[in-house]
């Protein structure tokens, strides 16, 4: 990966919609050079995907959290793991280091529905503890770092 293939993945973070042409006039490649580039990060992986980035509140959900959650025993990681999955008001679910095993990005429509879903978790076999935070405001959202390779 060179520093044209982080432009064009800055540009492509923006909007993946956009056409190639236009991608190619930022980063001053031919289209047919801009495609191939896309395919090549495509192929090794670096490109894993396409996907829709939605507001939640415009869908009803004014009430993001984030949950800490310690399992008792490492014997639970596979059912939670499999679990959570099912659950779709976790939006995404990471296993970390440190007092707690897991962290769960949580949106729900109301207070009442953040606390069943609360419940719901609290309720998993091998759950210990949980400690949550509820979120006030996005004041920054990336889809990833990229590399400055400039």
């Amino acid at each position: 990966m060179d520093a044209i293939d982080v432009k064009i993945l800055q540009s492509l973070s923006k909007n993946a919609r956009q056409k190639a042409s236009a991608i190619s006039q930022e980063v001053n490649l031919s289209v047919s050079a801009v495609i191939e580039r896309i395919h090549k990060l495509e192929d090794g992986g670096v490109i894993t995907g396409y996907t829709v980035l939605l507001d939640q509140r415009r869908l009803g959900n004014d009430i993001s959290a984030w949950v800490e959650v310690c399992l008792e025993h490492p014997k639970y990681y596979d059912a939670f793991v499999a679990r959570v999955q099912e659950l779709d008001p976790i939006m995404t679910c990471y296993y970390l280091t440190g007092d707690f095993d897991f962290m769960l990005h949580v949106v729900a429509e109301s207070s009442d529905a953040l606390e069943a879903i609360h419940r719901k978790i609290k309720s998993l076999d091998g759950v210990s503890a949980t400690k949550t935070h509820f979120v006030l405001k996005s004041v920054k959202e990336n889809a990833w770092p990229l590399p400055d390779l400039s």
